[in-house]
């Protein structure tokens, strides 16, 4: 390979090491670590405010931080708008606090058009912990990401964790059934659901059931909940009827179990099912009143003796990571190629070629990743 081959930023980004990674730190790294560590707020909210704006140095931030987690449970708030997420979470931040635990929370709100920023700054409803330190509220704008969750909250959780925080709660945005990216963040997810909320239940079956570790009705004082926990309990009642081989998604399944029997169906120890499938609750909440909380609270802390007791939650952990990996590779590399195609003359050129036939789009993809797997190849052969 040449120099000629790729301009000096792509070479680098090749090599490992992408613009954004190879500028140097617009802060003093070691200082703000040891002060997050050492318990400084004021450090923790400038580490956040430097992983949410993409600072120069935050890759480096939060890989230092990294040794410092695995000690916070995260628990995920996701339910459509209306059905009172940051109500409940103020309640559980106090129910928290009152058992003797330190809390952080991060609120994914809208975009702004204009700023970027967070739109509704879920802190003006999380009023009940004002004053209190160990309490720690950041509402972080989702700017367009899909799935609910900030590109950032992951990074922002390890932050909270690194800082020492036993208790993290992750309210998202509530945009429906793009709410699955809470999983890979989050290990308990509960999905609120508002009573009379048929069509809402209807949408569950379309996805976000698979995600949901509990499932809270709340405002529960209204007309409907009693039918909508209903309905809710029928779902879970269908879905733990079918074959256990198929129960798959996020509340793991049973494996090796099974063996073909002459039917070509399944043989399956149901006793052995019953021990390493969670049983999704429905639990009833008025938030306004913070009646129902400490049940959340309950099932929350059965589901992560249900993740310890089966291997579950080191499980997750690993496949949380994996996808942290391929996210990142995938980003990385994306922007070593906007570079190059800009390079190039943009995209627009490269699209009028294949327009007027000079070439096509896989000759195209293929020109553009031959320097970066040109540079593979040359460390492979070190």
């Amino acid at each position: 390979m040449t120099e000629q081959s790729v301009p000096e930023e792509s070479a680098a980004a090749a090599n490992g090491q992408s613009t954004e990674r190879a500028a140097a730190p617009a802060f003093d790294v070691d200082e703000l670590v040891e002060n997050l560590v050492a318990g400084e707020h004021r450090a923790l909210a400038r580490a956040i405010t430097h992983i949410e704006d993409r600072t120069p140095g935050y890759r480096e931030l939060v890989g230092r931080l990294h040794e410092h987690t695995g000690d916070a449970s995260v628990v995920g708030i996701t339910g459509s708008p209306g059905t009172g997420k940051s109500t409940l979470v103020d309640k559980l931040a106090l129910e928290y606090r009152d058992r003797g635990h330190t809390v952080g929370v991060i609120a994914v709100d809208p975009a702004s058009p204009f700023t970027g920023g967070a739109v509704l700054g879920d802190r003006i409803r999380m009023g009940s912990t004002v004053g209190d330190m160990e309490v720690f509220v950041r509402s972080m704008s989702a700017r367009g990401a899909l799935g609910g969750l900030a590109a950032a909250t992951a990074d922002a959780v390890r932050a909270l964790d690194a800082f020492g925080k036993d208790r993290i709660i992750i309210e998202t945005v509530g945009a429906g059934q793009n709410e699955i990216d809470v999983v890979r963040t989050a290990d308990t997810v509960a999905v609120l659901v508002q009573p009379g909320a048929g069509d809402d239940v209807q949408m569950l079956k379309a996805g976000i059931l698979e995600i949901a570790d509990c499932f809270v009705v709340n405002k529960a004082d209204l007309d409907g909940a009693n039918r909508t926990v209903q309905e809710l309990t029928e779902m879970l009642q269908l879905e733990r009827d079918v074959d256990p081989v198929v129960r798959t998604g996020h509340h793991g399944v049973p494996e090796g179990d099974a063996s073909a029997d002459g039917d070509g169906g399944a043989d399956v120890d149901e006793d052995a099912a019953d021990a390493t499938t969670w049983r999704t609750p429905v639990v009833e909440t008025i938030a306004t009143k913070g009646e129902g909380v400490d049940a959340v609270i309950e099932a929350f802390d059965d589901h992560r003796e249900h993740l310890q007791a089966t291997g579950a939650l080191e499980e997750r952990a690993r496949l949380r990571y994996a996808e942290e990996i391929r996210t990142l590779l995938r980003e990385d590399l994306g922007a070593i190629l906007e570079d190059e195609i800009d390079r190039r003359g943009g995209i627009e050129e490269l699209a009028r070629a294949v327009h007027d036939r000079e070439t096509d789009p896989y000759a195209v993809a293929d020109d553009l990743l031959a320097p970066i797997e040109d540079c593979v190849e040359e460390q492979r052969l070190e």
